[in-house]
């Protein structure tokens, strides 16, 4: 059989390729959580940004079991792409890896970091997990339906209930960056007028849209597609979505750009049902 219909058949399922998500991000919380309790050194990658023990194994264990599920997927995971191991074509379906997301808050002993597993097609991010191993906290999106997933001592699955971005409430909750706050942050939620703010780290921000517990989340910083991907496809799934400050969906696979990096995102506005954009 041709790859190509080979990789389109291997993601048609959604339902088994979230449970493959699942599995692999409560494996690989566990294992963050291991080197969360003993302790590690932190080394600096090029761009100067963090980088764990834990951040290595998490995705050592995601992508071993990415690529024995799925064989004819690319991955695109952060930790790869930092060591200038060369990326695959990304025509058609693709993985996107954050193996720990949130490793300066992580490194600072805070407790929102995460582990991002996401499956983009055609620049459309459509099945995604969020698993926050220090908290619990654990959300799950693919086309149509969007979760949140209990999680019990043993990194088992113990309940899950559905949830879905809401329109908007008065006032405003806008979700904001704790590690990379900018006066272009200061000055969207100025404008919005009286706004409630809660402060989370990591791709939490895009869940607490999709969970109806937040309405708005700007995003003037930096950041690139495995940052985003795994929250994005939650919130997409649960009836929000993420534009460019040019009022188009944010899309993944960007390379070759002009003006930035391979898989650097421009500035974006998350949002719920019907909340402002810029």
């Amino acid at each position: 059989m041709p790859k190509t219909n080979t990789t389109t058949a291997a993601v048609s399922d959604d339902e088994t390729v979230l449970g493959v998500f699942e599995r692999l991000a409560l494996d690989a919380g566990r294992e963050v959580m291991r080197v969360f309790h003993e302790g590690c050194a932190v080394d600096s990658k090029s761009d100067s940004s963090p980088v764990t023990e834990a951040d290595r194994e998490s995705e050592k264990i995601i992508l071993a079991g990415l690529r024995a599920a799925y064989p004819d997927i690319p991955c695109v995971a952060e930790e790869e792409v930092a060591a200038g191991i060369a990326t695959p074509d990304l025509d058609g379906a693709f993985f996107l890896v954050d193996p720990l997301d949130g490793t300066k808050e992580f490194v600072n002993r805070r407790t929102d970091f995460t582990v991002n597993i996401a499956l983009v097609r055609h620049g459309v991010p459509e099945v995604g997990v969020v698993f926050a191993p220090c908290t619990g906290r654990f959300f799950s999106g693919r086309p149509g339906r969007a979760e949140s997933i209990e999680v019990d001592d043993d990194y088992r699955i113990v309940g899950r209930r559905p949830i879905a971005a809401r329109t908007g409430a008065t006032p405003l909750a806008v979700v904001a960056s704790r590690s990379h706050n900018t006066p272009e942050t200061d000055a969207f939620i100025r404008d919005l007028g009286a706004a409630e703010i809660v402060s989370v780290g990591s791709s939490l921000k895009f869940c607490l849209v999709a969970a109806a517990e937040a309405d708005v989340y700007p995003r003037f910083g930096r950041t690139m597609e495995w940052d985003t991907a795994a929250g994005d496809a939650v919130l997409r799934a649960a009836g929000g979505m993420t534009r460019t400050l040019d009022g188009q969906p944010l899309v993944y696979g960007k390379r070759n750009q002009a003006s930035d990096s391979d898989f650097a995102n421009p500035h974006f506005i998350a949002t719920g049902k019907s909340a402002p954009t810029a």
